[in-house]
């Protein structure tokens, strides 16, 4: 914009025009919210000139951080060069011919094609239909049904919505009838009595059970993310995706790992499948492909799946208009050549993300805390008002959205999901950045706990 407009009137002008995305349209109507106007390095600043520090990687997706100009730069030179043009009718350009083979490279050497989205939503879209063609395919016309998981997230499409497990998203648009959903494998909210390595053993199991209800002959695919991300950061116990795997092995069904959230390292691997060695069929990313900076998912396809496809040819009647964008495929390969050719992720994984964990663990004893879970650079912190019990803070969540608010206030911005504080901080965060997300987010929880009578 060639004007900056008064704080004021881009809010007063931001409700009455633009409809934000999982927002309240009445509420944000009536109070407004947040106008985020630059950012660099891991914070975000207001249009009030708030400095926050950005401990959720923007949405997840901005792992190396707002200053990583290569990017930028590989994104500007693009446009210049070739701004867009399809990959329909036969057509490629360069950057999305090397980052198909650059993500390639990176997966198991039994994953050789690629096909390029705008996001994990379209991603998860399109792996339906992959898997539905592959079985077509093969003349198994049945096996169309896919499990999921309650409590899941693959994106807000439709398609992709009816594969999450988001029981508010259900409610609001009816799903699609062919998807089945099981468990999480959620302990602190589930396992009741039961150790954690036993509950896991009983949740991979339910997928066993809905494989036996539905029959193995109509079941198409499993889809599940390694850590469900913006369900809570659901951390299986150690039991369970051996388990899962085990019983994937022993059937005719198709395995999607949604490394939407999970992949390019945040887990402390380059995919979420490696840290707990399962070994998919179909892998879905998107958001730190392009460390957020443009728009870009896919489906990386094993070559069980795409021998199929191609060798028993037709056409694949799917498609979208900006599916390998010159642009986004440039800030890919830039954002790749961040994670390969330097050390951070080497660096994020051996120092940064023990340290982290290790600082969180600190406030286990906190009184409103009851569990804190961690894997790599992403983390939650369960709140409660009684350990033993499990008890949470207050109907709604109203206990985790009030600790979210407070740490904001603090300039640590954080989210909630239901009594969970969810985290994950980019992977050029510091030591002394990590010892002030947890300073912030303690001076939150202090004031829950003293607004509930806890502390």
């Amino acid at each position: 914009m060639n004007a900056t407009l008064e704080t004021n009137q881009l809010r007063q002008l931001d409700q009455q025009h633009h409809l934000h995305p999982f927002t309240d349209f009445r509420d944000y109507a009536e109070n407004g919210g947040r106008i985020v106007s630059r950012a660099e390095h891991i914070y975000i600043y207001d249009s009030d000139g708030n400095k926050i520090q950005d401990a959720m990687s923007g949405l997840w997706c901005c792992s190396l951080g707002y200053s990583q100009d290569g990017i930028k730069q590989a994104v500007a030179d693009q446009l210049f060069e070739l701004p867009f043009y399809n990959n329909f009718f036969r057509c490629s350009n360069q950057p999305a011919v090397e980052l198909a083979t650059r993500l390639a490279s990176m997966a198991p050497a039994h994953f050789n094609k690629v096909f390029f989205t705008n996001s994990g939503s379209e991603a998860n879209d399109t792996q339906i239909k992959f898997v539905h063609r592959y079985y077509q395919l093969l003349d198994k016309p049945s096996k169309r049904l896919i499990i999921s998981r309650k409590n899941a997230y693959h994106g807000s499409t439709i398609a992709a919505g009816s594969l999450g497990g988001m029981s508010a998203m259900h409610a609001q648009t009816q799903g699609l009838d062919y998807i089945h959903h099981i468990e999480q494998p959620y302990w602190f909210e589930l396992g009741g009595d039961m150790s954690p390595d036993e509950f896991g053993l009983w949740a991979a199991n339910e997928l066993a059970k809905k494989i036996d209800e539905l029959g193995e002959d109509n079941v198409a695919a499993f889809i599940a993310e390694p850590i469900q991300g913006a369900g809570g950061v659901i951390i299986p116990p150690d039991t369970y995706w051996p388990a899962v795997q085990k019983i994937l092995d022993e059937r005719d069904i198709l395995f999607i790992s949604d490394e939407v959230i999970c992949g390019f390292g945040r887990t402390g691997n380059m995919f979420g499948f490696e840290t707990y060695g399962t070994k998919p069929d179909l892998i879905t990313f998107a958001k730190a492909v392009t460390n957020g900076y443009m728009p870009l998912g896919g489906s990386l396809v094993s070559d069980k799946v795409a021998d199929v496809l191609l060798g028993h040819g037709g056409e694949f009647a799917h498609g979208l208009t900006y599916s390998g964008h010159p642009a986004s495929c440039a800030a890919g390969l830039a954002t790749m050549d961040v994670l390969q050719h330097t050390s951070i992720l080497e660096e994020s994984s051996s120092v940064l993300a023990p340290y982290f964990a290790a600082s969180l663990a600190s406030l286990v004893d906190h009184p409103v805390v009851g569990e804190v879970r961690c894997q790599g650079l992403v983390a939650a912190v369960e709140l409660v008002a009684d350990k033993a019990s499990r008890e949470r803070l207050a109907p709604e969540s109203a206990g985790a959205v009030y600790t979210r608010d407070r740490a904001i206030e603090n300039g640590l911005m954080v989210r909630q999901t239901g009594d969970a504080m969810i985290m994950s901080p980019p992977f050029v965060t510091s030591k002394a950045e990590i010892d002030a997300l947890v300073s912030k987010l303690t001076g939150a929880l202090d004031k829950t706990a003293a607004f509930y009578g806890l502390n």
